[in-house]
């Protein structure tokens, strides 16, 4: 089967599943994910945020909110592999000039930054710091779904003409068709390649489209894909990386040790912890709506669907 050796995959499995329990991931588990995808010859693991603590305060959060340097290195010690490491940053709750160290100076590979389009100059000036400490740089832009074709524009336009590698289509509330995917990718490819770019896909599961959008912008020429092991990710869960190397027929990607991660340690993740395609997610992403009423609907363990449509159907 014919494949594309320029696809790169990055695991965003504790960075995104992080969502579900604030970060407090044991270190075993952390270990475990980090092992299979070097196992598995994955291009990238995400292993967290680089979050500002003055904004982030308490003890509720665990290390992988911050990812402080010494954490990392105490799950992968110098990293002498083939696997590249990344952080997500937050424009606005990263305090990036202090707690992004010089790359000569860190284990981590590559500094992704997530920003909304009102955000963009703050990411732009985020990226050109992360770019000048030497490190590889993505941006994902948050909540595509809500922005005109102005806005987006805008946004696709100033981030061209930024040192960023890869532009990230991003369906925050897994609201988006393959229609929509097409024409995203598409729009995004005429920014990014005229500067050297590349573009990236990001999909949430509301609708179960994680995995067929995925595909979808792979098809029409996304080349950083992100996926989580079994799914694991905020509200109804990420692409699947078992689903996605399956598809990608790239013999350099070995399935075995995602398939062995699954059954070792997601039965007990899963015991603790809620993601995953549900009736209340479907319908926040029916609505092109932030998961947050259906993440509380499931907390309070909630059974009452009927009610949850009439209200949600209704407070627009």
């Amino acid at each position: 089967m014919p494949y594309d050796e320029n696809i790169k995959i990055l695991d965003c499995t504790i960075r995104d599943g992080g969502l579900i329990n604030n970060f407090n991931f044991k270190d075993d588990f952390v270990r475990a994910v980090y092992e299979t995808c070097v196992d598995s010859n994955i291009d990238y693991m995400e292993i967290g945020y680089k979050a500002d603590k003055k904004i982030f305060t308490g003890n509720q959060f665990g290390p992988w909110k911050f990812c402080n340097e010494n954490d990392i290195r105490r799950i992968v010690g110098d990293n002498n592999t083939e696997l590249k490491i990344s952080v997500m940053a937050d424009a606005e709750r990263t305090d990036y000039h202090r707690d992004i160290l010089r790359k000569t100076d860190s284990v981590i590979d590559m500094v992704r930054v997530a920003t909304y389009a009102h955000q963009i100059s703050t990411a732009v000036d985020m990226i050109k710091d992360a770019h000048d400490k030497g490190y590889e740089t993505t941006i994902n832009i948050m909540a595509v779904s809500l922005l005109s074709e102005t806005i987006l524009n805008n946004a696709l336009e100033q981030l061209s003409k930024s040192e960023v590698e890869v532009i990230y289509i991003v369906d925050s509330f897994g609201s988006l068709y393959s229609k929509d995917i097409h024409r995203l990718v598409k729009k995004y490819m005429q920014y990014a390649k005229s500067e050297g770019k590349k573009v990236g896909i990001h999909c949430h599961n509301n609708q179960q489209l994680a995995y067929s959008n995925t595909i979808e912008a792979i098809n029409h020429g996304a080349e950083y894909i992100d996926a989580t092991i079994a799914g694991l990710g905020r509200g109804a869960g990420n692409c699947p990386i078992e689903l996605i190397l399956g598809f990608l027929k790239n013999p350099k990607y070995n399935l075995r040790p995602i398939i062995q991660c699954i059954e070792k340690h997601i039965p007990a993740i899963k015991k603790e912890n809620n993601w995953g395609f549900d009736v209340a997610y479907m319908l926040t992403g029916l609505l092109n709506r932030h998961p947050r009423e259906a993440i509380a609907f499931l907390d309070s363990k909630r059974e009452d669907y009927t009610n949850f449509y009439d209200t949600i159907i209704n407070s627009d």
